[in-house]
C-alpha cells in the first residue's frame, strides 16, 4: 500500500494527529460531536468516569463512560470545513496505521453522532422540539473538492433545488444513517436539513450588508418534491453525511431547535432544550 506523506497526514511529536492532538486509544466506537467547546463539558457532566481530556483550539475531547459504555466526545467549532478537518483526522486514527503511514486492510465503522442546534424552516416546527436530520442539503463548496456519489433521488432534489431556488451554484443532497436514525429518533421530528456556508446573509439575515438572494429563506421554506420539504438550517450536518459515506462510517445529526425563522422567535431558555437533547441521546446510544 501507497504510504501516506508527512505533508498529507501530519502528527505531531508524541504521534498524534495535528489538529485533534489525539491518538488511536481514545477514539470509541461511539462519538459525540458538538460544535461548541463549552458543549463537551455539558456532555461528560453525566459520565460516570471521565478518563482522558483535551484541549487544542477549538477541538476540546473528552473520553470517558455512561452507564458502563465508552464514549468519545468532541467539539468541532464551527462550520464544514472544521467538520473536513474532524473527519479525516477522526478516519485516519482508526483506519490509517500511523507507524507505517499506510491504511488499515481491515476498515472500521464508527458511531458518530452530532448532537447540536438549528433554526426551524417552518412553522409547524416547534421551538425546543428535537429533530433529526434524515437528508441534509450542503449549500456550501466543500463536495466540489471530492468525488461523493449521490443517488439518483439526492440527484434529483439537488437539481430542482437550484433551479427552484434559482441559485447559481449546485448544492448537494446526502442521507444520514438509517441504523442511527431508526435507534435514536422515537418521538423526535424527522426531517430534512440545509447546511448554509455563513450564519448571516446564507441564512437570511440582514445586518449592514444587503442578500444576493433575498428570498432565500421564503424560497426554503416553500420549497418541495412531493413530500419532501426542508425542514430546518444549521452549518455543519452535510459535510458529516457526506463524509461518513465517503469514509464508510454510520453519522447522524440531531438538533436542537433553538429558534424558528418564519415565526422571527427564539428559544427563551436554549440551554435546557439543549441539556434535555443530551441527556435523550446518551440513554439511547
Amino acid at each position: 500500500m501507497a504510504r501516506i506523506s508527512e505533508t498529507d497526514l501530519i502528527l505531531n511529536n508524541d504521534g498524534s494527529v495535528y489538529h485533534l492532538n489525539l491518538l488511536p486509544k481514545h477514539i470509541s466506537d461511539t462519538v459525540i460531536a458538538v460544535g461548541d467547546p463549552n458543549r463537551v463539558y455539558a456532555v461528560s457532566q453525566y459520565f460516570d468516569k471521565i478518563e482522558f481530556e483535551m484541549n487544542k483550539r477549538e477541538f476540546i475531547t473528552h473520553v470517558g463512560k455512561y452507564k458502563n459504555k465508552r464514549i468519545t466526545v468532541i467539539s468541532t467549532g464551527i462550520g464544514t470545513d472544521n467538520i473536513e478537518i474532524f473527519f479525516n483526522e477522526l478516519d485516519a486514527l482508526v483506519n490509517v496505521d500511523l507507524k507505517t503511514r499506510t491504511p488499515k486492510p481491515r476498515k472500521k465503522k464508527l458511531n458518530i453522532i452530532r448532537i447540536g442546534t438549528s433554526g426551524a424552516l417552518q412553522e409547524d416546527v416547534p421551538l425546543g422540539s428535537h429533530l433529526v436530520s434524515n437528508y441534509a442539503v450542503g449549500l456550501d463548496n466543500l463536495m466540489n473538492f471530492y468525488d461523493l456519489n449521490l443517488s439518483a433521488f439526492e440527484t434529483l432534489i439537488a437539481d430542482d433545488l437550484e433551479k427552484k431556488i434559482n441559485l447559481n451554484f449546485k448544492p448537494y443532497v446526502v442521507k444520514g444513517s438509517d441504523s442511527l436514525r431508526e435507534k435514536l429518533s422515537f418521538e423526535m421530528i424527522v426531517g430534512n436539513t440545509v447546511t448554509c456556508p455563513g450564519f448571516y446573509a446564507p441564512q437570511g439575515r440582514v445586518i449592514r450588508l444587503p442578500l444576493r438572494f433575498p428570498k432565500l429563506l421564503e424560497d426554503l421554506n416553500y420549497y418541495h418534491y412531493d413530500d419532501f420539504w426542508l425542514t430546518n438550517f444549521e452549518m455543519e450536518t452535510s459535510a458529516y453525511y457526506a463524509f461518513a459515506r465517503m469514509l464508510g462510517h454510520e453519522a447522524l445529526s440531531i438538533n436542537a431547535v433553538i429558534a424558528n425563522r418564519m415565526k422571527n422567535k427564539f428559544s427563551k431558555n436554549p440551554t435546557k432544550v439543549i441539556d434535555s437533547l443530551i441527556k435523550k441521546v446518551l440513554d439511547r446510544i
